[in-house]
This record gives structure tokens, C-alpha cells and sequence, in this order.
């Protein structure tokens, strides 16, 4: 099993996304993990959305499917770890950040088997 930190821990208060991540050993038929760990959250009625996109250059991303969403996050605590289908060799980390004042501190771990 490999684990890589995909995005880095850091107070954030816009939408935002990580870089091209390129899946590695997990096949294109595989699976593989991503953990969500919000460690601080603040502001008037703050929400996290985190989903996965997809793409087959690195480059160009469609927008994610249901199922490639965390459930909604609106305070502090491990949100857990979701099994995500491979569908494509690169993904990237999506964050929408809604509320009045909003801040978010979370990191997102991948778990390849």
C-alpha cells in the first residue's frame, strides 16, 4: 500500500483544486482511496464540497460524477476515506467553499493498494 498527501494542509477560504495528479500504479480498471481530514473550520453556516475530476492528459477535466463526491462538510473531523473507480491516468482534488466568511483547514491523503 502507498499513501501520498495529495493536498496539503492549509487554511482556505476560496474554491480552489489541486494540480494534475497522475494515478501511478492503479490501473485504469482499478480502484484506489482518497482520506479527507478537516482540521478547522469557521464562519457562518461554512460548507466544504471535495469531489475528484478526471482527465486523459493531465490537462482538459470533466466536471466529477456523484459519485466522485465527499459528503458535504460543515465542521472540524475526520470525514473519512471513499473509494473512488479510476477513469482516466490523471484526477485532481476540487474544493468549493461556501458561507458567510468561510474557513476550511483540511488535507486529502490518497491510498493506493
Amino acid at each position: 500500500m502507498i499513501t501520498a498527501q495529495v493536498v496539503t494542509s492549509a487554511a482556505r477560504t476560496a474554491t480552489g483544486q489541486s494540480a494534475a495528479i497522475t494515478v501511478g500504479r492503479v490501473e485504469t480498471s482499478g480502484k484506489f482511496g482518497l482520506i479527507l481530514n478537516c482540521t478547522a473550520a469557521s464562519g457562518t453556516t461554512p460548507t466544504l464540497d471535495v469531489t475528484v475530476e478526471w482527465s486523459a492528459d493531465g490537462t482538459n477535466f470533466f466536471a466529477a460524477q456523484a459519485a466522485d463526491s465527499f459528503t458535504q462538510v460543515t465542521t472540524t473531523g475526520q470525514v473519512g476515506a471513499k473509494s473512488f473507480d479510476v477513469k482516466g491516468p490523471f484526477y485532481r482534488v476540487k474544493w468549493t467553499i461556501g458561507g458567510t466568511t468561510p474557513s476550511f483547514t483540511f488535507t486529502v491523503d490518497a491510498i493506493y493498494v
